[in-house]
């Protein structure tokens, strides 16, 4: 990588930090703040990196950050989807295509995700690739950001691989399956003719799955816009929740928050489940 890219990058990064002031993301004030913008060691903390290696990339200096990071980054500052694509340049890595785990996240939706912190919520494209997850969607659905390639879709990995099913009770299973198979023939429409990523899904599944095929003849299609689901939580046992949808004006990407199932003691196991944090779900669920 250049270095005068290098410089532009840590000079872009700086600028965008400046910015951002602390409570937009989440973050207190704190006392002794020289300057308005997020300090480096906060932009790391938000993006997952070491403070170091924030201060190499702001400095000009360091390896190349690899997309994901880049992702990470674009995040934390905020950026647009044009300022997200520069930085993805400056760092001489190719632009994502629209859908994947690096897939840009809209600033309002994180902002809004971020005004949650009380209620599981995570940001999901209409693929069913989680971008991210407040603390208390993992600690209730686990870590779902460590999949890549067509096994970071919720719904192949629902299709083809069993442990994904643990998650819902056994006797949800064939409805959850109808639904997802709807809400994908929805979202395969709406998207542009020339798509590829949710024709090459929809290929994959019907290779692979038999119950998916069955489902896929049916025709059916409808999206998911809000549920009543009960989750399978490792240590708190089934947890009933309203499943509500946010969609961007695209469709390609929804915020979905998860509130107490009236009639139900849910409201007692979230406010349970804040407490556990994700000591209990990481590992079962990865």
């Amino acid at each position: 990588m250049g270095s005068a890219k290098y410089t532009e990058l840590g000079a872009f990064l700086r600028s965008r930090r400046d910015r951002i002031r602390p409570a937009d993301v989440g973050l207190p004030a704190g006392p002794r703040r020289r300057v308005p913008g997020l300090r480096r060691e906060e932009v790391a903390q938000l993006a997952g990196a070491s403070v170091d290696y924030y201060n190499e990339l702001e400095r000009g200096a360091g390896s190349q950050p690899s997309e994901q990071m880049i992702a990470a980054l674009a995040r934390a500052l905020r950026l647009t989807a044009d300022e997200r694509d520069y930085l993805y340049r400056l760092a001489d890595r190719p632009v994502p295509a629209p859908g994947g785990v690096t897939a840009h996240v809209h600033p309002g939706m994180l902002d809004l995700l971020q005004r949650m912190p009380a209620t599981p919520a995570q940001v999901i494209t209409d693929l069913h690739v989680t971008l991210v997850q407040n603390p208390l969607a993992v600690a209730l659905l686990g870590d779902q950001s460590g999949f890549s390639g067509p096994r970071a879709s919720f719904v192949h990995r629902w299709f083809t691989e069993p442990e994904a099913r643990q998650l819902y009770p056994e006797a949800d299973h064939a409805t959850q399956s109808r639904a997802f198979v709807a809400d994908l023939r929805a979202a395969a429409a709406r998207r542009d003719a020339k798509d590829t990523e949710a024709a090459s899904m929809i290929r994959t599944l019907l290779h692979a799955s038999p119950e998916f095929a069955a489902l896929w003849g049916d025709h059916d299609v409808a999206f998911r816009r809000d549920d009543r689901k009960r989750i399978r939580h490792p240590a708190l046992g089934v947890v009933e929740v309203n499943c509500l949808n946010l969609f961007s004006e695209d469709g390609r990407q929804r915020l979905l928050w998860f509130t107490p199932a009236l009639g139900t003691d849910s409201a007692d196991l979230l406010d349970l489940l804040a407490v556990l944090g994700t000591q209990d779900v990481v590992e079962s669920r990865s």
